[in-house]
């Protein structure tokens, strides 16, 4: 459909405002509003554009992401990718806001490393490869 555009925000379902909204402004976004709406929902961008939606209800007795953390394949989003200019740069600052790093990869010259969120949620942080 040639109407779309581009992705205009990525909803996750979090916990707890206070502690995605720190984890979150570590990665450099910025709190907009909320919470608003019958959700719940708080939004939050990175000077890159890049919008996230909490959506504030989740059931906080869950303990593992329901979509990597268990031996069925559930359907569904599993990642979000944020790309980056440098992978090697990325990773020193994840490692120094001591941010575990869950995996690591290099294929075909494309680099990239994961991290989970306070909810499990996996964030991949992406350089492409330069051909």
């Amino acid at each position: 459909m040639k109407e779309i555009t581009r992705i205009n925000h990525i909803g996750l379902r979090v916990k707890d405002l206070n502690t995605s909204r720190a984890f979150y402004e570590k990665l450099g976004f910025i709190f907009i509003a909320g919470p608003v709406g019958p959700e719940p929902v708080a939004i939050m961008e990175h000077p890159s554009g890049v919008n996230i939606n909490f959506i504030l209800n989740a059931d906080t007795a869950c303990t593992e992401n329901v979509l990597m953390d268990t031996p069925e394949k559930n359907t569904g989003y599993t990642h979000i990718a944020l790309e980056v200019t440098s992978a090697e740069s990325a990773l020193k600052i994840v490692k120094e806001l001591g941010i575990a790093i869950t995996g690591e990869v290099e294929f075909e010259g494309a680099k990239f490393f994961f991290i989970r969120d306070p909810d499990k949620n996996v964030i991949e942080f992406h350089q492409p490869s330069n051909s």
